[in-house]
């Protein structure tokens, strides 16, 4: 599989673009445990070319992530081509226009899913972005706006029209948010439609590499991309890997060695924002949240406990706190 000059391995693995998640500190936590590309959080256009400092920080990102994604939104053709050069000159292998997000605000505003409800405006920007940048474009976007709209398959070839290089697919329309199942029968669709030639990579509810497997020879996708399934489990690549090479899931990794992980991210974290504060807020959610402490007795309480920590030493003392004689399943 290609993506432009890019070329991937055999069935590969892409962490998801997540606000709030997918900073350098994370994403090159996921590189190193086999994600095959990486996506930077996602950037608001009109933000970046304001000059916004916390937007430009967004930009930020490291050789040893490569090949890696900055994807923008934006509802504004002119303004999403500015933010297109200015986002080339960071030197991503890859810009991705976010036709996706479902958050009100920014679906309600018109930008991410909201362009489900503007075809011809989507299919605008996404040509004058093309032509503006020397790099590939790629486009993330769902199923539809509802239930009554469902037209992934008509708009993938638009948008393969319109000469983007890779085509990622939630499986879910605007309307269902992340509630209920994904669909990946319509993905599957797009996929095995003969006018479609490039890539398509399915994302949705892949939570092991049992379902990866499953996805992969079910609907035929070129690649998979892991979303939520990866926030405070950056490891989950390198399981997934195991199981779609090897058809069983690897030995489990020590309870020590998973929180080993969260506090290497916590400590990444704080050097990435430069305050510990700033990293502990910024990396005690992900770390609350992680499947790592799944299993524990009343462990509501640790949790919020971690959720309220306000420096590194609080909170590595509360991770030091928890047994470790069990196994994560």
């Amino acid at each position: 599989m290609k993506i432009g000059d890019i070329e991937f391995r055999k069935e590969p693995l892409f962490l998801a673009p997540m606000e709030d998640v997918t900073d350098p500190a994370f994403r090159l936590l996921c590189k190193r445990f086999g994600a095959d590309m990486v996506y930077t959080e996602f950037v608001s256009a009109d933000a970046l070319i304001r000059n916004v400092k916390r937007t430009e920080q967004k930009l930020t990102i490291h050789d040893e992530e490569r090949p890696v994604v900055i994807q923008i939104y934006g509802r504004d053709t002119d303004t999403m081509v500015e933010a297109a050069k200015i986002v080339e000159a960071a030197k991503p292998d890859i810009i991705d226009l976010n036709f996706g997000c479902p958050v009100k605000k920014v679906a309600g505003k018109g930008a991410g899913a909201g362009m489900l409800r503007d075809i011809p405006k989507m299919l605008q920007i996404t040509k004058a972005v093309v032509d503006a940048v020397n790099i590939p474009v790629t486009v993330k976007t769902r199923l539809g706006w509802d239930d009554s709209s469902k037209i992934i398959v008509s708009l993938s070839e638009a948008l393969q029209d319109c000469g983007i290089k890779a085509l990622a697919i939630h499986g879910r329309t605007r309307a269902q948010m992340y509630t209920g199942s994904a669909d990946w029968s319509l993905i599957g669709e797009v996929k095995n439609n003969p006018r479609m030639y490039i890539p398509i990579i399915g994302n949705g509810d892949v939570t092991s590499g049992a379902v990866a497997r499953q996805c992969f020879d079910n609907y035929g996708v070129d690649a998979i991309m892991v979303g939520r399934a990866t926030i405070g489990h950056p490891w989950i690549f390198a399981e997934m890997r195991h199981y779609l090479d090897f058809g069983e899931n690897p030995e489990p990794y020590s309870f020590k060695w998973q929180t080993d992980m969260l506090v290497e991210y916590i400590n990444s974290s704080i050097e990435w924002l430069g305050d510990e504060r700033k990293g502990i807020v910024h990396s005690r959610r992900h770390i609350a949240m992680s499947p790592v402490f799944k299993g524990i007795d009343n462990f509501k309480q640790t949790r919020v406990a971690m959720l309220r920590a306000e420096s590194k030493t609080d909170l590595l003392d509360i991770i030091n706190s928890i047994p470790d004689n069990f196994n994560v399943i």
